[in-house]
This record gives C-alpha cells, structure tokens and sequence, in this order.
C-alpha cells in the first residue's frame, strides 16, 4: 500500500506519540517534512529534531516536548491543504489560528513559513497545517 499523504502521516505521528506522552518518534524523511518539524522546533513545539541518515530517504527523529506534570505543549496539529483538496491563501487572506495563539505552517514561494513570517514577506501560499 502506498502512502498518499505523507504530511498527515507526519502530523499523526507526533500527535500520537504526544498523546502517549513519548519522549521520541521517528518518521521518514522528505524536504517539506524537514521543514515542518524545524518550525515546530523554532516555535517551541517540539524541543528538537535530527535527521538520521540511513542509506534510504533518511529519518526525523523528532523530541517532544511537555510543561510541568507531562503536560503538552502541542494540542493539535491540523491538516489544512490534503492531496484530494488544496488550500491556498493570498498575501492578505493569511490565516491565523486560535486568534494567533496558534500558527498555520504555509508553503511559499519563499520557503515554508509560519503565518506570521508569511504576513511579514507579504507573500500567499499553500497552508499545509495548523498547530496549537
């Protein structure tokens, strides 16, 4: 069987590994999947992450990260654009989850930015998903 949304699977994974409360998950590798977990890294989601060569497509290893009493830092994660139905956005139509509590992950012509980087460059695109 072939994977046909390897965002989701992404997403899913950390959002079941976070619900079990594990301190690691790994998942394949892929450019735009590096790129997802560095801002959840630089938005402080995750504590950090480190690709794992493996002679194949490699690996993310992603560490989670929890506040005080194993409470999680991530409450979801969203996926907005899937294969079957893309979602993109015009410069001025950038959403902002959760009144900008959360952030919407957006592929652009500029890289994959936060909806807050993507504001500030005045530039639309694909919005991949949602965290908060």
């Amino acid at each position: 069987m072939t994977m046909t949304d390897p965002i989701a699977d992404l997403l899913t994974r950390i959002r079941n590994a976070n619900t079990r409360g594990l301190g690691t998950v790994d998942i394949p590798a892929s450019g735009l999947k590096k790129e997802i977990v560095r801002i959840l890294r630089d938005e402080k989601f995750i504590k950090n992450y480190e690709v794992i060569e493996d002679g194949l497509q490699g690996i993310i290893r992603v560490y989670l990260r929890y506040g005080p009493a194993k409470l999680r830092v991530i409450r979801n994660l969203k996926r907005i654009s899937t294969p079957g139905r893309r979602v993109y956005v015009g410069k001025d139509e950038i959403p902002h989850p959760r009144g900008g509590l959360g952030i919407a992950i957006i592929s652009t012509s500029n890289g994959v930015l936060t909806d807050r980087q993507a504001s500030k460059a005045k530039v639309g695109g694909e919005v991949v998903c949602y965290a908060w």
